[in-house]
């Protein structure tokens, strides 16, 4: 079993860490709009593909006034593109962070999981030969791996 995660995080860099995350979500709240499930699904997506699209648009706009819309508020068609692709690049940043957040705490869980595994089998053997001590914790640890079993209908 090869240990990767051998590197300990000190906690004051966890505490610094988790300050700068709600600085920055302190920073951005009054800008930010929570949705709901159904108001996400319910929404046009801009994705790759069509960032180009809305980049030539906006870029037409500015180019072409006579086309716009008098119900068309050029304004907020700035703010929005400028918003839109500015919150873009820090969402970026942020998966990257959370991406590797998530795999180092996965690496560290799957890790700390087999040690366990590791001493329970040790316990679990100390158990079975009487060794003082050990079935009381082999006792409580076992309880992780018990199932209750299901009724089956018999037809």
């Amino acid at each position: 079993m090869e240990n990767k995660h051998v590197l300990p995080i000190p906690p004051e860099i966890l505490a610094q860490a988790q300050k700068k995350i709600d600085e920055a979500n302190a920073l951005l709240a009054p800008y930010l709009l929570p949705l709901t499930p159904q108001e996400r699904m319910e929404l046009p997506k801009m994705g790759d593909k069509t960032l180009s699209f809305v980049e030539k648009a906006h870029d037409y706009v500015s180019q072409y006034p006579a086309f716009v819309p008098s119900y068309l508020n050029t304004a907020e068609f700035d703010t929005d593109i400028a918003d839109a692709t500015g919150l873009r690049v820090l969402h970026i940043s942020a998966r990257q962070l959370a991406d590797n957040i998530d795999d180092t705490a996965m690496v560290a869980g799957s890790e700390a999981y087999q040690a366990s595994l590791v001493f329970y089998n040790a316990v679990k053997a100390a158990s079975a030969q009487d060794i003082p001590g050990a079935k009381e914790v082999y006792n409580d640890l076992k309880a992780r791996f018990s199932c209750k079993k299901r009724k089956t209908d018999e037809q």
